[in-house]
């Protein structure tokens, strides 16, 4: 069956009803053709009333020209395909479609950052899951950025974003990154995410507003250089070298900390954090539970799930009751839940 306007491959009819409630049939604004498998669009029907197309999980590796006729295209994905930097090349000169607000290039065969110049609207770009060597052509995408995602690629270095003053998020995980640099403009950013990469020390660059980061797989060995975020609310280091919990006393709207996986010996530094809701101190060297009501004191009520498995101190008699004495609202410790009391 040929995929047609007005179709979800998800089993729930597009979104093709106006605002005023009534339908219009002959004038979709969706068209999801996510899975259809197909390597071209040669017997699909493209509305140009069209704000919203999405390509996901299909075989296509040309771009089909009428789409650069879709004037009311807002958001555009393209996402698990076989598209080349060459098959993308049209694009850049598709003036229609240059009010495009979400383009979604990711997991594809491209090499380099396409040129996506015309979008002057353009608040959410991906090339995650591609082939990119380098961050060259991200200086020529609009300022107006809000979220960035170019995360399993092969870049070496952080450049080209100081012009995203509006930039929210920026994902770069799985990349060669080695130093964190030039973030320093981006002084709307709410989420750094940059696991999986070759980082030996934290440097936000005098980032005060995020509220997120993720530095997890890298080859940190210290937390020092995140004392001046005191708005972040979630922090995850996992899998690293770190033997010391420091740094962390100014944040105190920390909600979500994550440091398992590293070779710390003692739980330090957090005593006065008084959001902290989750804490992940798995696969350490913690010795004793003896201490941890001193160290977390200003948590004690708030927190509700804590993960100290495979610490020698989860070896201890009685363990798990244990905590559960010192936080009267844990309702998970390790893989253990517990009702509300």
């Amino acid at each position: 069956m040929d995929p047609s306007p007005g179709t979800s491959t998800h089993g729930h009819p597009s979104d093709s009803t106006p605002d005023n409630g009534e339908t219009s049939s002959s004038s979709p604004t969706v068209l999801d053709l996510t899975s259809f498998q197909l390597h071209d669009l040669d017997s699909v029907d493209l509305p140009s009333s069209l704000s919203e197309l999405d390509l996901t999980a299909n075989r296509l590796s040309a771009l089909d020209p009428r789409i650069s006729h879709l004037s009311n295209l807002n958001k555009f994905s393209l996402r698990q395909n076989l598209i080349t930097d060459a098959a993308l090349e049209p694009l850049s000169s598709w003036h229609t479609i240059s009010q495009l607000e979400e383009l979604v290039l990711r997991d594809n065969q491209l090499k380099k950052i396409p040129d996506v110049s015309i979008f002057k609207k353009l608040l959410v770009f991906d090339v995650s899951f591609n082939e990119i060597t380098s961050p060259s052509g991200l200086s020529k995408v609009s300022s107006t950025l809000k979220e960035l995602y170019v995360s399993n690629n092969q870049i070496a270095k952080i450049e080209e974003i100081e012009h995203f003053h509006e930039l929210q998020i920026l994902e770069l995980g799985s990349n060669k990154l080695r130093v964190m640099e030039n973030l320093q403009t981006l002084t709307n950013l709410q989420e750094l995410w940059l696991g999986r990469n070759r980082i030996r020390a934290i440097n936000l660059c005098g980032l005060k507003c995020i509220k997120k980061i993720s530095i997890q797989s890298n080859r940190l060995t210290s937390m020092k250089g995140l004392e001046e975020c005191v708005a972040l609310e979630e922090l995850y280091l996992s899998h690293n070298g770190i033997e010391k919990m420091e740094g962390l006393s100014t944040l105190v709207n920390l909600r979500v900390l994550d440091v398992s996986a590293n070779k710390l010996t003692a739980i330090s530094n957090i005593a006065n954090l008084t959001k902290l809701e989750d804490l992940w101190l798995n696969d350490n060297n913690i010795s004793s539970v003896e201490d941890i009501a001193e160290a977390v004191a200003g948590s004690l009520q708030k927190l509700t799930t804590l993960y100290l498995e495979r610490n020698p101190c989860a070896n201890s008699p009685n363990y798990i009751s244990t905590l559960r004495q010192i936080f009267p609202n844990i309702q998970q410790v390790d893989s253990e839940l517990f009702a509300y009391r």
